[in-house]
């Protein structure tokens, strides 16, 4: 019995343990947060391995590289990408918002107001790359600190040449470890996936989003449009390369990120499946997909999109087209070093929304009248944020000649 269930693909396993944690939390109710311990367990395990993860594999593929030069072509390439995506996936939710209308008669006096942290200058932001003391990066895990480090270490080793070769050998045995620690983890997957949609289901589960049915539908309708549509254009018009099995081999991902609503915490698993499913070298999944987890925030674009119109909208202010300009500039700069965990979007508003006019406090009511079915909405938007570093990934791997395009265009497995 065992062996027959580890012969099932990984994803279709994922999928039948969604789908069942789905009809055991809707019946179950708040009991099946009872069982909730065993997707926290699975969250704590790949959270375990992404800060190693990310700082060996990084330095590995710096390494792999050969030439220091080669990292400017890959993070400039990479750059654009994530902020071009991002301001078309900006665009699209505020042309929803506009034609949707979803704040139009929205009665938010029930709303209990949300004490909103200060956001982070940009400034602030950009200057915290900068680590000043690579241990407390570690240990705190911040995601664009550690890659920073990880590309000044690879960089170093690159420039000490032979006499940095034992520590090159070291860093390349210890990434290989954690890659295979993290294949051993993602066979976990399936039982955490059911556990935390089972919680989910049981105690908000997608019925609470009847109470926002027309914010959750645009929504819903911006997050698939720009997965299908935007993402689509990438890889079949501008890569030239088959999108069902870009989709196809993102799969794994996506139901990681559909349960854990963390771009973070779904890191290792998108890191595997870029590899394995999509043959992007180590070179560039190694450098492109951890700064995406952390600045690339397309459906927090699209979400802090519609929801800046529909806030403007039950508030009765008249946005006009430097307001909507506004809000995609300040939405694409303020995403960068955005917390890659679940609800971090709803946190943005405050800088977003103070650029229209709407003040500190309204901002908190907002957020308050969100907060409580927000999760099936961050689940989706987290799809959204992984397929998207993996498409961009599949994009600069394609230009820097790091894919192995047999390994992208081989038929799936069954």
């Amino acid at each position: 019995m065992a062996r027959a269930w580890f012969d099932i693909v990984l994803w279709k396993r994922i999928l039948i343990a969604l789908i069942l944690g789905v009809i055991v939390g809707s019946f179950w109710g708040e009991g099946a947060t009872s069982i909730k311990w065993i997707g926290d367990v699975f969250v704590r395990l790949i959270r375990m391995i992404v800060v190693p993860l990310i700082f060996l594999t990084l330095v590995s593929g710096v390494v792999a590289m050969g030439d220091p030069k080669r990292l400017g072509s890959i993070g400039l390439k990479t750059l654009a990408m994530y902020m071009g995506t991002t301001a078309i996936a900006i665009c699209i939710g505020l042309s929803l918002g506009a034609i949707m209308q979803p704040g139009v008669g929205v009665d938010l006096s029930g709303a209990t107001p949300e004490t909103l942290a200060e956001a982070k200058s940009l400034t602030d932001r950009l200057v915290g790359i900068v680590p000043t003391n690579p241990v407390q990066a570690f240990a705190e895990a911040d995601v664009l600190a550690i890659i920073f480090f990880a590309l000044m270490f690879g960089v170093g080793i690159l420039l000490s040449g032979e006499k940095a070769k034992p520590i090159t050998d070291v860093i390349d045995s210890a990434a290989e470890v954690m890659l295979k620690i993290t294949h051993l983890v993602m066979e976990v997957a399936p039982f955490g996936v059911f556990a935390l949609i089972a919680a989910t289901a049981g105690t908000k589960g997608i019925a609470a989003l009847a109470d926002v049915l027309t914010l959750a539908l645009a929504c819903t309708i911006g997050f698939v449009t720009h997965v299908l549509v935007t993402h689509t254009i990438i890889i079949k018009f501008i890569l030239g390369l088959p999108p069902v099995r870009f989709f196809r081999g993102a799969l794994d991902a996506q139901l990681v990120a559909l349960s854990t609503s963390s771009s973070s915490a779904t890191l290792p698993v998108t890191m595997a499946v870029a590899e394995d499913n999509l043959g992007i070298k180590p070179a560039v999944a190694s450098s492109v997909l951890p700064l995406g987890a952390t600045i690339n925030m397309d459906g927090t674009g699209i979400y802090v999109g519609i929801v800046a119109v529909f806030a403007a909208q039950a508030f009765g202010i008249d946005l006009t087209l430097v307001d909507y300009g506004l809000i995609a500039l300040t939405t694409t700069l303020v995403s960068i070093g955005t917390a890659a965990v679940p609800s971090a979007s709803l946190f943005l508003l405050a800088a977003v929304l103070g650029v229209i006019g709407v003040s500190v406090d309204q901002t908190a009511i907002i957020v308050g009248f969100l907060l409580p079915f927000d999760r099936p909405l961050d689940m989706m938007r987290t799809v959204v944020n992984v397929t998207g570093d993996l498409s961009v990934a599949s994009a600069v791997a394609k230009w820097e000649n790091e894919m192995d395009e047999e390994t992208f265009r081989a038929p799936a497995v069954e």
